[in-house]
Formats: structure tokens, sequence, C-alpha cells
């Protein structure tokens, strides 16, 4: 089971799942992160958006801090980086996004995994622990997710981790400079009562 911690504000959130850390992206991260992404890009690209030219700079990263830090104020979305526990190293990023509110109460999780971690379970845990902490703290009622349809170890970890294959979507996202189909996913609480967000809970 995913342990959630809710740590103090000037430390940050922290999940903890199994085999994985779950935190906020820091400035500090960029360089480890520019070096797992510039590795994996060939891995990478065919399921992602194009690369901008700059995407691996500091600049851009610190575009990326800004803007992650914007979506959490109005809690729209929540990214993390995805850390190995046994040593630390950062292993992918996981970000639950468009989240929504008032009849709807759910939003949407997307990831990526570093080649050199791919297919070790890990991207399995923090996909897990997101979904404790979006349903357990945050008091969503539903999540979604999307793959392309060749994408079958993505497939394969959304239905190992309780999601629902729900439909298929034309020309649904842009992936690598084309309007590609997807697949969709859906995950529903099982909890009965939502009276809130729920910080420092443990599961």
């Amino acid at each position: 089971m995913a342990l959630l911690d809710w740590i103090a504000p000037e430390s940050g959130l922290r999940l903890e799942g199994e085999g994985v850390v779950l935190r906020p992206p820091r400035a500090a991260d960029y360089a480890e992160w520019r070096d797992l992404r510039a590795r994996s890009k060939d891995f990478l690209q065919p399921w992602e958006p194009t690369w901008p030219i700059d995407d691996l700079s500091r600049a851009a990263f610190r575009r990326r801090l800004a803007a992650y830090a914007r979506d959490r104020e109005v809690g729209a979305a929540f990214p993390f980086f995805v850390f190995r526990a046994a040593d630390g190293a950062l292993t992918g990023g996981i970000t639950l996004s468009n989240v929504r509110r008032g009849v709807a109460q759910m939003g949407s999780v997307g990831y990526w995994c570093g080649k050199p971690y791919a297919r070790q379970g890990l991207t399995l845990a923090a996909v897990q622990a997101l979904t404790q902490f979006s349903f357990r703290s945050l008091a969503l009622h539903r999540l979604e997710a999307a793959c392309l349809p060749e994408n079958q170890p993505s497939r394969r970890l959304l239905n190992r981790a309780g999601f629902s294959e729900e439909g298929y979507a034309k020309a649904y996202l842009k992936i690598n400079g084309v309007w590609r189909d997807h697949v969709l996913f859906g995950l529903i609480s099982t909890l009965r009562v939502h009276e809130g967000p729920d910080f420092g809970v443990s599961v």
C-alpha cells in the first residue's frame, strides 16, 4: 500500500509508494532531469508532444517550474518527479492535471519514465501512489488517462493500476507533431465519503 505524507509547506508535498518517492520538481533537479531526458529522447519522443529546440535548457526548466507553481497554487495540477527509494535516482515524472471540481471532481494522469528505468515497476508504483493521493487527500471521484493504441506497455500499466479501458478518441492529442488517436482509460474512487481534502492520510 502507498503511504501518503503531507509535509510542512516549506518542505513540500511528498508521496511514498512501493519503491518510489514522489515530490514536486525543484530547481536543484535540473541537471539530473536534463541528463535523463537527453539519454531517453529516442525512447520518449514517439509518445510525447514535439520537444521545443530549447526543451532541455535551464531557462526552459525554470519556465516549467514557474508553470508548475501556478498550477499547484490554484489546484489545477500536481506535478511530481519520481525517485527510486533505494538510491534517490530520478526515474521519471508523473502529473495529475486538468483537475476539475464542482460536479466533476476528476483529474487526468500523465507520466513518463526514463529509458534506464523502464519495465521495473517504478512507474506503476508512482501511478498507484498518485491515485491514493488523488482519491484520499484531494477527495477526487474519478481519474482519467490516455495512451496511444500501440503503446502496449502503457496499456498494461494502466490496467494493472486498476484503470478500465473506456473508449477510443480520434485525433485526441498532438503527439510528435501528428494528431493521434488514443485509447481512453478511467478509474473511479471506491471511497464512499468525500468531505474535502484530507492531508496527512496513511493507507
